[in-house]
């Protein structure tokens, strides 16, 4: 999109025709920008890395479960290490300084990381759905193997589908996305208006409409197997209901988990599919404000965690003590 700027036209390149035309910002708006965004790729990266020490740290919490936990925290560590800054430095320059591969690049680790979020959260609803419908099968069927299997599914497909959607030739699916730019210093990436209904589609509504089908269906049962377990404790207290009494709460801070997603990242995709019904005349700016909504997903999964999860509080207070002595 070309941007007139009224008091004169800089370049992203000075010396080179073709240059893309650059948008500066006064640093009373830079400034506070670049602060805030900075802050949340650093709570990003060191939210993320406290879940994955202390899950790696407590041999009691490697479990089916938190072994997706573990791997969608890995996913969401990338993208604040990776993908954000590169975002940042784009967002707030309008220059992409980083080459045409690079663009590339990015933008394919980008859609893998988005592909990956979503996978891993339908695995982790389906692995809820088989603690709390079918708890006495549930340590056979759900085994190490087999969440293994699942998040290794996940990753796979994602990064193909992320670096084959970029790399490959545009005309050859025109909901496919490109990154090529007719001036230098631009950059195209998986934020951009020409991604294609189908893919929002496809990796967004259809996992997440099996997301909330499959949470109705445990909020119903989890609703009567706490009403049983609450009798059953008028009569006599066993020390195994405390492994249901864990699987609801882990079901119900999952499903948090799930809604904040939703919150974060809901706006984006439907702006994605109203723009080209509307002759694609949404701003620009607006598609890169609901990017970093979207983004702060990643910052807010840890932090539900520290806060919904006795055992992230007592492992963790457990490694301060040790980092401490």
């Amino acid at each position: 999109m070309n941007i007139s700027v009224p008091q004169g036209v800089q370049f992203c390149y000075e010396e080179l025709n073709g240059s893309c035309t650059r948008i500066t910002y006064p640093l009373s708006i830079r400034i506070p920008l670049y602060l805030f965004f900075t802050s949340t790729v650093i709570v990003i990266v060191g939210g993320n890395i406290l879940v994955m020490i202390t899950i790696l740290n407590f041999e009691q919490l490697q479990t089916p479960t938190n072994y997706l936990v573990f791997s969608m925290s890995v996913a969401d560590l990338l993208l604040g290490m990776v993908v954000m800054p590169p975002n940042m430095i784009e967002s707030l320059e309008k220059c992409w300084y980083f080459g045409d591969f690079l663009c590339k690049f990015h933008a394919s680790v980008d859609i893998t990381l988005c592909n990956a979020s979503v996978l891993h959260l339908t695995c982790i609803s389906i692995d809820r759905f088989c603690a709390v419908t079918k708890p006495l099968q549930y340590q056979n069927k759900m085994t190490t193997c087999v969440v293994l299997t699942m998040i290794s599914v996940s990753w796979i497909f994602s990064a193909i589908f992320g670096f084959a959607v970029i790399f490959s030739p545009s005309d050859s699916d025109p909901s496919a996305e490109s990154v090529d730019v007719d001036c230098i210093g631009g950059c195209s990436g998986l934020h951009e208006k020409e991604i294609g209904v189908s893919y929002f589609f496809v990796f967004y509504f259809i996992p997440l409409t099996i997301m909330s089908t499959i949470y109705l269906k445990i909020f119903v049962i989890a609703i009567k197997q706490a009403n049983t377990i609450h009798e059953i404790n008028k009569q006599v207290r066993l020390d195994k209901n405390n492994l249901t009494k864990m699987d609801f709460k882990a079901t119900k801070t999952l499903g948090i988990i799930i809604g904040v997603f939703l919150c974060c990242w809901t706006p984006f995709f439907i702006c994605n599919i109203i723009d080209p019904i509307i002759g694609h005349s949404i701003p620009a700016l607006l598609y890169e404000i609901l990017m970093w909504v979207a983004y702060l997903n990643s910052m807010f999964n840890p932090i539900i965690y520290a806060f919904f999860h006795t055992w992230f509080r007592k492992r963790f207070q457990i490694l301060l003590k040790k980092c401490f002595k």
